[in-house]
């Protein structure tokens, strides 16, 4: 059987992270950099648990004020340092409940800078190999953060995302512009297409090919929960089975 993980960006404060999470395979649990602590990690781990769903770190660039949006013009070895300590919080206060940590999303700037910069790829995919080896990489399909973490032997999973427009050269179409957010039913047909035939609609009508191996719907979307009922739904419908 065919089959895809769905996940979301949880305790990040969105509110919708009790609603989201019976839909979801998996959870990416901020760690203190840009938003979470002690607290709420300890919150989504339960909740997460309660669903049965499996659990990865999102950490991100050290900047609360600015949820991690902006890039930063920060020391390598300062952010690496930074994605170790905030991975290993997540990976220690799971274990306290004999939970598992099993990958590692970067947020935000730091996501969408390390899909295009390999150098600043290589420094997150390190952080992830110094906490474990055991520890999938999740990366935007076809960006360099997947090619950083194959480079040292990690393994990785191509994210797409089920609730944003695609540009024709394969960026994200920007919430300014008509049309960027998708309804539940359109996220719902274009998740199902990318799961089954690995390609993509864009915003000027052709196609582009986006092989994946989990799909994101963004907790912070207004209606968030009904986009991820709409697309588990859909893609049980169509024979794809969602899973970790």
């Amino acid at each position: 059987m065919v089959g895809v993980d769905l996940n979301a960006d949880v305790g990040e404060g969105a509110g919708t992270d009790a609603e989201l999470m019976p839909f979801l395979s998996s959870a990416n649990i901020a760690c203190g950099g840009h938003a979470g602590d002690e607290g709420t990690m300890r919150a989504t781990i339960a909740l997460a648990a309660r669903h049965g769903v499996v659990i990865g770190a999102h950490p991100g660039y050290p900047d609360r004020a600015g949820f991690g949006r902006l890039p930063m013009g920060i020391a390598p070895d300062l952010l690496e340092a930074s994605l170790v300590e905030q991975i290993a919080a997540l990976v220690a206060m799971a274990g306290k409940s004999g939970i598992a940590v099993r990958h590692v999303k970067p947020h935000g700037a730091l996501y969408n800078e390390a899909a295009r910069d390999l150098a600043l790829a290589m420094v997150a995919a390190r952080a992830v190999g110094s906490v474990s080896a055991d520890l999938v990489l999740v990366g935007l399909a076809g960006g360099a953060l997947l090619e950083a973490g194959r480079a040292l032997g990690l393994r990785v999973a191509a994210e797409a995302f089920a609730d944003r427009a695609y540009e024709p050269d394969g960026s994200l179409r920007s919430r300014s512009l008509p049309g960027a957010v998708l309804d539940p039913a359109a996220a719902a047909l274009q998740a199902t297409s990318i799961a089954r035939d690995s390609r993509v609609r864009t915003s000027d009508g052709t196609w582009l090919s986006i092989p994946a191996d989990t799909l994101c719907i963004h907790g912070d979307t207004p209606g968030a929960a009904h986009i991820a009922r709409a697309v588990r739904t859909a893609l049980l419908e169509a024979g794809i089975e969602v899973r970790a």
